[in-house]
């Protein structure tokens, strides 16, 4: 009996610990986070949690721009969340919703973004969207080609990496091609 109970031991001893390790991940995991310049501009998904708490001690985050507009999946209270997380801790907190429906910011959306990173009291900033935002990416590009005189090549490259390594759509590339025009 004694020698059927030890492996029977082992198989709990390690999902234990694959279930502990799968949890601290969560914990500890951030959906989509993205250094594109360090101490200065990171992306990811919705940010809950203790994400914002890891956010602001690890990144000193000073900006949370938030792409999703109101009508974008408020379940979870996560809008009230970041507003109240934002407000007590000091953080500027802006909304600058694109339908996901058209993921290209329009002129007017891609002036307010460069005058937010062009303001270096809001450095660093975080630009959130939802999981994998494609919206997310085209205000990078702009943010690239714009202020940073990245090439095309440079910006697609970044764009995929965004994109977990998703090719961008025929539309997506006409859009950061004409923002070097």
């Amino acid at each position: 009996m004694i020698k059927k109970r030890q492996p029977l031991r082992g198989v709990i001893i390690i999902l234990l610990i694959i279930a502990a390790a799968t949890l601290l991940f969560d914990h500890f995991h951030i959906n989509n986070f993205r250094t594109v310049e360090p101490g200065v501009f990171y992306t990811s998904g919705q940010p809950s949690g203790m994400d914002y708490t890891r956010l602001f001690y690890s990144y000193h985050i000073a900006t949370i721009v938030n792409i999703r507009p109101a009508s974008e999946r408020r379940d979870k209270n996560w809008h009230n969340e970041e507003i109240i997380y934002t407000r007590n801790n000091g953080i500027n907190y802006i909304e600058m919703p694109i339908e996901k429906t058209s993921c290209f910011p329009d002129k007017q959306t891609q002036e307010q973004f460069l005058a937010v990173m062009a303001n270096k009291n809001n450095l660093p900033v975080l630009l959130h969207g939802g999981r994998n935002d494609k919206r997310v990416a085209m205000l990078v590009a702009v943010w690239m080609v714009k202020t940073q005189n990245s090439t095309v090549e440079q910006t697609l490259k970044e764009v995929r990496r965004i994109l977990e390594d998703r090719q961008p759509t025929k539309d997506e590339i006409k859009f950061i091609e004409g923002l070097s025009k």
